[in-house]
């Protein structure tokens, strides 16, 4: 049973478990993926199905990792098959059980809402963006949000955290390279100042279509019919097509 069940690794040279960083965040943007795909769907089409799916996959991955063992965790497979190839850099399963415990509850909370109960509204946003922003942080910049509040719960503190955070706390110097400085900071402020002018002068937001007698609800802005192609029809896309056509 002890083969089954258990939490992290134990690896030569740490004094507790640990898990392979780079599997965490594989699994993490794996998740992060199909999460932002499902809240899309809601968000902009009305389409909670995918949404309800998601959940229902994510509460069985964390409750795998969580209850029984994150080396038998579909995204943390998943993940292992992507860095296979990759050296293992080794990081503490207990802040990380902590921060998969925060997830596994705003799972449980979101299964309640929208599988259950069909609700509706501003918590499910506020559940799926803190979510996706952990997911995001983690597999983004291996920034693990929920590990940052561990000690405050735990008599043990943190160890073997990713990029030495745990260890090196506020005596890190960062390398000259490291630093971004009022350079970097320009560049970065100038470039989204010309996107934020391109966009809206190069790209202005079409205009929905408002039927009328002279110009009738099967015929677009751009004077084309609002009639799928027989592509879009082939592959189920035509409600679709005429989404992205204002025709609807």
């Amino acid at each position: 049973m002890k083969k089954i069940f258990g939490f992290g690794q134990t690896v030569e040279g740490y004094a507790v478990p640990v898990l392979n960083e780079r599997e965490v965040r594989a699994s993490a943007g794996i998740l992060f993926f199909f999460a932002l795909v499902s809240f899309l769907n809601s968000w902009l089409i009305g389409n909670f199905r995918l949404t309800r799916i998601f959940v229902i996959a994510f509460l069985i991955d964390f409750t795998i990792r969580i209850f029984i063992n994150p080396k038998y965790s579909p995204s943390m497979i998943l993940g292992r098959l992507a860095v296979k190839n990759q050296v293992p850099e080794w990081s503490g399963a207990p802040q990380k059980r902590f921060a998969w415990a925060v997830g596994w509850t705003l799972a449980v909370v979101m299964f309640y809402l929208i599988v259950l109960n069909n609700v509706i509204g501003p918590i499910n946003l506020i559940v799926c963006a803190t979510c996706l922003t952990l997911m995001f942080f983690e597999s983004a910049f291996g920034i693990c949000l929920a590990c940052k509040i561990y000690n405050a719960f735990s008599r043990e503190q943190a160890q073997h955290c990713p990029g030495g955070t745990c260890e090196i706390g506020e005596v890190f110097t960062p390398h000259a390279s490291q630093k971004v400085g009022a350079g970097g900071t320009a560049i970065v402020v100038m470039f989204l100042a010309l996107i934020g002018f391109v966009g809206p002068h190069w790209f202005p937001a079409a205009e929905a279509v408002t039927p009328t007698a002279e110009a009738p609800a099967a015929v677009t802005a751009a004077g084309g019919k609002c009639t799928p192609p027989d592509w879009a029809v082939a592959m189920g896309h035509a409600e679709m097509w005429k989404l992205h056509n204002n025709c609807k």
